[in-house]
């Protein structure tokens, strides 16, 4: 950081199985900087910004975060994707003073244990999937519940959300089955688990393995209600030809909104996105716009004398913050890195994510 620059940096997946997430999620990021750039930038300060694809591989994700850290002098990191690659990186990046911001991955470990330098943007897996068993059970009367995830890191904090809930409720999983996340058969696990007679089937899922797994329930005629997490919420589930996925349904932290919202804010993200990268946005182009402008609005806080200290307290000071999506508003303090716990529930409907329950819910 200098007098006139702030550095900031993100390694994320720019090529590999996650790059759906990783390409949005930073050029959006690098259009409110852009953006706040042109307004003179922060306290007259530019930020420049520096991204690396760690090809959502860990050991790749060690080397850009070194380079990121150590050559390029970051003042703090951004949306790093991955969970099994941040929780990788962090203990060093940690130890060497540079915050950790709203990684692209709604893990626990990302502002759980506290640490000061570690703050999560909205509702974890954890609480996604507790509070989506919940509803399931209390509301919808399923009983025999199961799931499929990815055995990574990700995976299992989206299982310890499932697990915590219903032993909260004294219930158990009537069938499970873990794959790696570079699975493309998923024929046998769905076999598995409709002989298990399972009521509802919760997704420990990304993009991918999402579409592969709701095309193998459909392929055996199997109708059986689907829940995911936030990993799944993406436009490319929802828009599977031939409407393979119509009907799944999601928890999420922060809402997908398309072309026909008519919030002059949202037309004009929707619009400049478009305009800068010939693209339109996807969700995770969404969630990096409102972790940017959070992170924006901790930078602005800070003052002109801009410290790691200074940094820190300008967070603790925003409260109810509200993105331009109808997020859940977020807070965060001296000892609260999370800026909110609460998850909307969505359904594909014709090809499109649709709220399914008007107000987010918790557990």
């Amino acid at each position: 950081m200098t007098d006139t620059e702030i550095i900031i940096g993100t390694y994320t997946d720019l090529s590999g199985v996650t790059v759906a997430w990783g390409v949005n999620n930073s050029n959006a990021i690098r259009m409110a900087f852009d953006e706040v750039n042109a307004k003179g930038g922060i306290h007259g300060r530019k930020i420049k910004y520096i991204v690396e694809d760690n090809q959502y591989q860990v050991p790749r994700s060690i080397q850009a975060a070194n380079k990121l850290i150590n050559r390029d002098n970051v003042f703090l990191l951004i949306a790093n994707g991955g969970t099994p690659m941040n929780n990788a990186v962090m203990p060093d990046q940690l130890a060497k003073g540079v915050p950790n911001m709203f990684p692209l991955t709604s893990a626990r470990s990302m502002y759980e244990p506290y640490n000061r330098l570690k703050f999560g943007l909205a509702s974890s897996y954890y609480d996604q999937m507790r509070a989506a068993v919940k509803l399931l059970v209390e509301q919808r009367g399923k009983k025999n519940l199961c799931a499929m995830y990815q055995d990574t890191d990700f995976g299992r904090d989206v299982m310890e959300g499932v697990r915590d809930q219903l032993k909260a409720m004294n219930m158990q999983l009537a069938g499970e089955t873990a794959h790696k996340p570079t699975d493309a058969d998923f024929s046998a696990p769905v076999a598995k688990l409709r002989d298990a007679k399972c009521d509802v089937l919760l997704l420990g899922t990304i993009v991918r393995d999402t579409n592969q797994i709701v095309a193998a329930v459909r392929k055996v005629g199997w109708d059986v209600p689907i829940m995911a997490q936030v990993a799944a919420y993406d436009s490319a589930v929802a828009e599977v030809p031939g409407g393979v996925t119509e009907g799944v349904e999601c928890m999420t932290s922060v809402l997908f909104v398309g072309k026909d919202d008519k919030r002059p804010e949202v037309q004009a993200f929707l619009k400049n996105y478009h305009d800068k990268y010939g693209r339109d946005p996807n969700f995770a182009a969404q969630i990096g716009y409102s972790a940017a402008q959070v992170l924006i609005q901790g930078l602005q806080n800070a003052g002109r004398n801009l410290t790691l200290d200074t940094f820190i307290a300008g967070m603790e000071q925003i409260k109810d913050y509200k993105d331009i999506f109808g997020s859940p508003p977020m807070s965060y303090g001296p000892n609260i890195r999370q800026g909110s716990n609460m998850s909307y529930v969505a359904v594909v409907k014709g090809g499109k994510w649709e709220l399914a329950i008007a107000n987010p819910i918790g557990y």
